[in-house]
């Protein structure tokens, strides 16, 4: 049964609300929900390439955050999305894949892990840096050594 199914032609979303109004899959939830309005990680950024790991010992990590003083820890519990995130990172994936996977746009994903990282929920495995080419003469050098071999 769809979500629209039943109602009456005037409880229906009308107008431009419609755009954001699936009869399959009921209304789209626009990208800054999933986030709380957040648009970027404020601990670094992720890079493209990055592999997101499930850490194995993540049931002990820290579930909450320290509260303002004298305050209880605010609880935190996971959004489905950083559910689905956790189950996808078993084994390792990039943040491009791991965006691709969940079809969210990759800025969501990149403070859906900043989520999981700062709650220790993940590791991160950043790539290696490239190596940096040597410059025109050193690669001249070593072919006038070659040659005078």
């Amino acid at each position: 049964m769809s979500p629209t199914e039943g109602l009456e032609p005037e409880d229906r979303p009308a107008g431009g609300g419609s755009a954001w109004f699936d009869d399959e899959a009921g209304p789209v939830v626009r990208p800054y929900a999933l986030t709380g309005g957040r648009t970027h990680y404020d601990g670094g950024d992720f890079d493209l390439v990055a592999l997101i790991v499930t850490r194995d010992d993540a049931d002990g990590a820290e579930p909450d955050r320290p509260g303002p003083l004298g305050a209880p820890p605010n609880r935190w519990a996971p959004d489905p999305e950083h559910e689905m995130i956790l189950e996808l990172c078993r084994g390792p994936l990039s943040v491009v894949e791991v965006a691709s996977e969940l079809e969210l746009p990759l800025g969501v994903v990149r403070v859906l892990l900043g989520d999981l990282l700062d709650r220790s929920l993940i590791l991160v495995r950043r790539p290696a840096p490239v190596a940096q080419f040597p410059s025109e003469r050193v690669l001249k050098e070593v072919i006038d050594g070659i040659r005078a071999l």
